[in-house]
């Protein structure tokens, strides 16, 4: 029984696993400063739990996975889950958001694993910047990352920046200067209301002055010639492509706040203690760890994904901070 659509018409086929709730970095708008409460090993799904999940998935119709965490290459057994998920009948595409730091490290496993292509977080190309939007990072490091990605093949190569205003927004040009010299996709993405890290330490914009619309990016990029519509590269999701004149790159724009794309959502979310959730901005959704910890059957998991996609309201919440119970984005998987 595939999953061709939902309740409103939708065709989900997009699952997002949250491997692990722990990061190296301690992003402004991911987590508070401290961190955040770890769940324990024994909460955390293992590598084969979140396998079978995903199998469960394909056999209705997910195609595509995407791997995320917290930070994904700090999951010990991140290469061998990337190898089940990719040989998994159904499974079309694996891809994977991360902060780069490791890739050095894992990026050749990761592609001859079954990883097809990486999004990668970053939001100041200015070290000391850099350094205090994510609290715990190395500009370097995310730059020898992007580099391991690229020469293990691990494209097309996506470039995530959050623009805030009064923190980073007054690199929009820098970073679509980049799309110039790489054959990169540079998406700007709305700086998102979430609940558990709105208070972001002393200097920090406040929630209220944060946001900038993707419409206004648009306008302040006008500077570096017009912005042509092209069709966006593989796995592309919400975000709509402009390519700036002579470039190799395109531009990306995610309008999570300003413009809703909830009628064409395709994606449930798997968090790492295996809530399998509707929205980003719910809590709404199934939990599956009490049935996977019971040795449940590829039915029985079928079924409870069913009645999770049965939970998928039409559009999320006006007021989203206060329906996240709290959670950072780190606990929900971004």
């Amino acid at each position: 029984m595939p999953i061709n659509t939902d309740s409103y018409g939708r065709k989900l086929d997009y699952l997002r696993v949250s491997v692990t709730d722990r990061c190296n970095l301690r992003c402004v708008y991911c987590m508070p400063a401290q961190g955040v409460p770890l769940r324990s090993h024994q909460d955390i799904l293992r590598v084969e739990q979140i396998a079978r999940v995903v199998e469960a998935g394909a056999a209705l119709g997910i195609g595509k996975v995407r791997l995320t965490g917290g930070e994904p290459l700090v999951r010990k057994g991140i290469v061998d889950l990337v190898q089940q998920v990719a040989a998994l009948p159904g499974i079309t595409d694996v891809a994977m958001t991360t902060n780069a730091h490791f890739l050095p490290r894992f990026a050749a496993s990761l592609a001859a694993a079954g990883l097809a292509r990486v999004n990668i977080s970053l939001d100041s190309l200015r070290p000391e910047r850099f350094a205090r939007i994510s609290r715990l990072g190395d500009l370097g490091a995310v730059m020898r990352g992007i580099a391991a990605a690229e020469e293990a093949g691990l494209r097309p190569l996506k470039i995530n920046m959050v623009v805030v205003r009064g923190l980073n927004d007054d690199e929009l040009v820098d970073f679509a200067s980049l799309t110039y010299e790489h054959d990169w996709h540079v998406r700007f993405i709305e700086c998102m209301p979430l609940g558990g890290a709105d208070d972001w330490g002393p200097g920090m914009p406040a929630p209220g002055a944060r946001l900038v619309s993707a419409a206004e990016m648009r306008r302040r990029l006008a500077v570096l010639g017009p912005l042509a519509p092209v069709a966006g590269p593989a796995g592309h999701g919400p975000a709509t492509y402009f390519r700036l004149p002579g470039a190799q790159g395109t531009l990306g724009f995610i309008t999570a706040v300003s413009k809703h794309f909830c009628a064409a959502c395709n994606r449930l979310r798997l968090t790492a203690d295996g809530r399998l959730r509707t929205c980003l901005y719910t809590d709404a959704g199934v939990h599956l760890k009490p049935a996977l910890d019971a040795g449940a059957g590829p039915a029985e998991l079928q079924a409870l994904i069913a009645q999770a996609v049965g939970l998928k309201g039409a559009r999320r919440p006006l007021h989203p901070a206060s329906h996240v119970a709290g959670e950072a984005m780190s606990a929900i998987g971004g």
